[in-house]
């Protein structure tokens, strides 16, 4: 059985962060709601309660079972967890007129055994709270302090439960937290005794086992888009069924330039059974006139529906839709306070599998982009498509502000072109997370020879970041980004001023709807 990590979300805006960084120790690790304590097979080795926006003295604090795991499996209470434990066994939290954000020094080190074992004095670490714990539980002793508060760290007596209990007020999965990689080992590894074997090669040996056991002799119809996540998932699904495994492609018209060939001839070499199917007139059609981004997605999602429903008419005993589903989108379906404000519209295709009455199958539902590549560099999928930028679902439609036609795809695709070739031509490509062009409907007067032109806009955007959660926008060379609106304004008959865009998310977005 799979050793694993349970972290408890009470839902701080690190919860993921925690998981990240067990991750990274090699040891799989799974986030769950905050009152949805699963069964503690063997396979789980220990728990992390979360941070979380909540009081542990309010009226709507978050509560969870603590005794269903108290001596259960050793535990480690994060900030929120430290003063909902304290809180529990009869500690005390108050309100402190010493709120702690931001970095802060171990300076009152009272133990550095345990989960601080091997730690240095002073350690730097981040705080983010607003309580502090007044008093720990009897049956517990203070670790470390800090100038600030003297309850840091605090963990359970030699006896008080049969498995330890680690609390702390400061935040080890942040990487101000200087040491806290070391901490959360000491946890992980030393007290919870995982082996660490969790690996790239492991994860495909063992879903192909389970995809053949799943699937068996049945047959997976799947939508590839092109992008690093469908791709792996195809791959793993291939690798257990083989040939059984039948994909699409589907040209929409809002593709990259030459995308669609290029795609489609990269996907034979790597052995999948893929059919392309060019529905550009059909999404073309359905798109004229319509300007809110909003109806844009909806529509590119509705006939999406339309177009894949009709090619799987061609196949007999589908059983299974594949999907490239991955860890950030489970766990936002299954967020503590429900869904949260619609930004946008998600780009993956809901309603398929009840429409065309087929089971889901989805390789990558547990794991974050980051693990996605290392799963497909492990299958040696190439570069080209691992190390691919993230493209959004309804592709350069939402990269047209106003509404969409043929010939303003046609512009946008050469500007995008121009930018993306020149980003692998000066060995910049791999140095950014993403980068796009944006037409705007905004026109312009310049200049060109004799002439007065009266033009569009196009914006240049290239963010740096981890997961897309966050953005900072990338501090490309100038010389480079005048040789690229050069470029674009020369070779691009309809636009005649290049911007660029350096906007942080938040408060923008990294696509502009």
């Amino acid at each position: 059985m799979q050793e694993r990590i349970v972290i408890l979300d009470f839902g701080s805006q690190y919860t993921q962060l925690i998981a990240r960084r067990i991750r990274e120790l090699n040891v799989y690790s799974e986030i769950v709601p905050f009152n949805k304590i699963p069964e503690l097979d063997e396979g789980v080795k220990g728990i992390i309660l979360s941070g979380s926006p909540f009081s542990v003295r309010g009226e709507n604090t978050l509560r969870t079972d603590l005794d269903a795991i108290l001596g259960k499996r050793p535990i480690l209470a994060v900030c929120y967890g430290a003063q909902y434990i304290a809180h529990h066994l009869g500690g005390e939290v108050k309100a402190s007129n010493k709120r702690e954000y931001g970095k802060a020094v171990l300076s009152k080190v009272h133990e550095s055994k345990g989960i601080l074992a091997g730690i240095p004095g002073n350690s730097q670490v981040w705080m983010s709270h607003g309580d502090t714990i007044a008093k720990i539980p009897e049956g517990f002793e203070l670790v470390a302090g800090t100038d600030s508060i003297d309850v840091a760290a605090y963990q359970s007596a030699q006896g008080r439960f049969e498995q330890p209990v680690f609390c702390l007020q400061f935040h080890p999965e942040v990487t101000h937290s200087l040491h806290g990689k070391e901490i959360l080992s000491n946890f992980v590894i030393d007290e919870c005794g995982c082996s660490g074997s969790w690996t790239p090669a492991s994860f495909v040996e063992d879903t192909v086992a389970k995809l053949r056991k799943e699937i068996g002799d049945e047959k997976v119809l799947m939508a590839l888009s092109g992008g690093v996540d469908s791709t792996v998932a195809a791959m793993l699904l291939h690798r257990a069924i083989g040939d059984r495994l039948f994909c699409f492609f589907v040209d929409n018209g809002l593709l990259r330039k030459n995308e669609y060939q290029e795609v489609l001839d990269s996907y034979k070499g790597m052995g999948l059974n893929i059919r392309g199917v060019d529905a550009k007139n059909q999404f073309y059609q359905e798109l004229s006139g319509v300007s809110d981004p909003e109806r844009k997605r909806k529509i590119i999602g509705r006939v999406f529906i339309e177009v894949f429903q009709e090619s799987a008419k061609e196949f007999e005993g589908i059983s299974w839709l594949g999907q490239g589903t991955i860890y950030p989108d489970v766990i936002e379906s299954v967020s503590v306070h429900g869904p949260s404000v619609t930004i946008k519209s998600h780009h993956n295709v809901g309603g398929l599998p009840d429409l065309l009455n087929l089971k889901i199958v989805e390789p990558l539902r547990m794991l974050f982009k980051d693990e996605v590549r290392r799963v497909g560099r492990s299958m040696d999928i190439s570069e080209k498509i691992i190390g691919r930028h993230p493209f959004p679902g309804p592709g350069l439609a939402i990269r047209i502000l106003g509404d969409i036609t043929e010939d303003k795809v046609n512009l946008l695709q050469e500007a995008d072109h121009i930018f993306i070739s020149g980003l692998k031509k000066h060995g910049l490509y791999d140095k950014v997370w993403q980068a796009a062009t944006i037409l705007l409907p905004i026109y312009s007067v310049g200049v060109m020879g004799d002439e007065r032109t009266y033009e569009r806009t196009a914006v240049l955007r290239a963010v740096n970041s981890i997961d897309g959660m966050t953005a900072e926008w990338s501090r490309l060379p100038h010389d480079f980004l005048a040789e690229i609106s050069s470029e674009i304004i020369n070779q691009v008959k309809g636009i005649n001023r290049v911007v660029y865009d350096i906007s942080t998310k938040p408060p923008a977005t990294i696509e502009w709807e």
